[in-house]
C-alpha cells in the first residue's frame, strides 16, 4: 500500500507516546509503542476474513493499524479505539479513512456505529488487560462478545504465561507468537469463547 491512507509526513508519536505513558503509566502498559515485527505478526494472524473489518483496541499511536494498512487492508474496514483523547487526535490526524473511536472498549456497545455492527471479524487488543480487576475482565470480555460474537480476540502482551484467568473468564487461550526482537518482548494471545 502506498501513502494514500497513512500519512507518512507525520511524526512517528513516539514523544506523544512517552508522554501518554508518563501521565498514565498504567493505562498505556508500556514505555514505547510495538515494533514492527509485532505488528507485523498481529495484521497476519488477525487478518478478517472476507469483507470483515478489523476493530483494534487500546491503538496508541497506530502502529498495529499501520501495518493492517501497509498489507493492504482498506482503511474503510479498519476501526480503532483509543481511551486517551490525545492519542485518538494523533490517529485521526494519521491515519485517514479509518474509523476512530474515543472511548472505554467495556463500554463499546454503545459507540461502535451502526456500519459496523455484525461485520467485526477480527479484534485485536494492546489494553493492558492483565492489570483491570476481574470484575472488569469480565466486562471487556462480554463487551467483545457484544460485538463480534463468538470471534474471540488477540491480545498482545508481556506475560509469558496467559495473563488472563481463562476458566473465570470462560475463554480458553492460545499462545500464538513470541516476539523477542519486541521491547520488551511479547507475545500474542489468541482467547476464545468455550
Amino acid at each position: 500500500m502506498t501513502g494514500t491512507f497513512i500519512d507518512r509526513a507525520a511524526p512517528n508519536g513516539v514523544p506523544l507516546f512517552l508522554s501518554r505513558w508518563l501521565a498514565h503509566p498504567l493505562r498505556m502498559g508500556s514505555v514505547v509503542p510495538s515494533s514492527k515485527t509485532l505488528c507485523r505478526h498481529m495484521a497476519r494472524r488477525a487478518w478478517p476474513e472476507d469483507d470483515g473489518v478489523v476493530l483494534e483496541l487500546g491503538a496508541g499511536t497506530g502502529v498495529i493499524s499501520r501495518a493492517f494498512l501497509e498489507a493492504g487492508l482498506p482503511p474503510e474496514r479498519l476501526v480503532t479505539l483509543e481511551i486517551d483523547p490525545d492519542l485518538a487526535n494523533h490517529l485521526r490526524g494519521t491515519l485517514r479513512g479509518v474509523e476512530v473511536l474515543e472511548c472505554d472498549a467495556r463500554k463499546l456497545t454503545e459507540h461502535l456505529p451502526e456500519r459496523f455492527k455484525g461485520r467485526i471479524s477480527s479484534v485485536v487488543c494492546g489494553i493492558p488487560l492483565v492489570l483491570l480487576p476481574l470484575e472488569e475482565q469480565r466486562r471487556f470480555v462480554a463487551a467483545m462478545d457484544a460485538v463480534a460474537p463468538g470471534r474471540g480476540f488477540r491480545l498482545f502482551t508481556y506475560c509469558i504465561t496467559s495473563p488472563l484467568p481463562e476458566k473465570k473468564l470462560g475463554l480458553k487461550g492460545t499462545r500464538e507468537v513470541w516476539t523477542p526482537m519486541n521491547l520488551p518482548p511479547a507475545s500474542v494471545w489468541r482467547y476464545m469463547p468455550v
